[in-house]
C-alpha cells in the first residue's frame, strides 16, 4: 500500500500526467495519505488566493481517499523516530542537542509525524522529499519512492 505525501497529492488534484499515469498503473494496489498531508493541502488552499474552488479540489480529492489518522501506536513510532534522527544528526555533546532544534538538523516534524504512519502501517511513502531519504539512514525498512521521476 503507498501513502501519498502532500507534493505527490497536490500534483494528482492538479491531474499531473506523471502521477496521474502511475497510480492507474496500480490496479487494485491500494493508496492512502494521512491527516498530516489532508491539514498540510488545507493549509495550502486557506492561503491560495482562490481559497473556494482550491478547497473544493481538496475535499473532492481528500473525500476519495483514505485517509490515516493518528492514533497512540503512530504517536509511539514518531517518538522513536524523533530521538533516532536526534541521534544520527544532532550534536553529540548533551548540552548542544538538548539546544538543538529540529529543522538545524534538517527535518520537518510533519514528514517524522507521515513516516511514522508509514513506519506503523508498513506503507510506502510516495514523496519527492529528500527527508525521507535521510530518514531511510535510521529505519532501513522505511520504503520510499518518487512517482515524478
Amino acid at each position: 500500500m503507498y501513502l501519498l505525501d502532500t507534493n505527490h497529492c497536490s500534483k494528482l488534484i492538479d491531474g499531473h500526467p506523471k502521477v496521474v499515469s502511475r497510480l492507474a498503473l496500480l490496479d487494485s494496489i491500494p493508496v492512502a495519505t494521512c491527516a498530516i498531508v489532508s491539514g498540510e493541502l488545507l493549509f495550502m488552499v486557506f492561503r491560495s488566493e482562490r481559497k473556494e474552488e482550491n478547497l473544493e479540489k481538496v475535499e473532492s480529492f481528500l473525500n476519495d481517499i483514505e485517509v490515516i489518522g493518528i492514533d497512540q501506536a503512530i504517536s509511539s513510532q514518531y517518538g522513536r523516530l524523533k530521538a533516532k534522527l536526534f541521534n544520527k544528526y544532532g550534536p553529540r555533546e548533551n548540552k548542544a542537542r538538548s539546544k538543538t532544534k529540529l529543522h538545524e538538523i534538517g527535518f520537518q516534524d510533519n514528514d517524522i509525524w507521515i513516516a511514522a504512519v508509514a513506519i506503523e502501517h508498513n506503507l510506502t511513502v510516495v514523496s519527492k522529499d529528500g527527508d525521507f531519504v535521510r530518514i531511510k539512514k535510521v529505519v532501513p525498512d522505511l520504503n520510499c519512492e518518487s512517482w515524478l521521476e
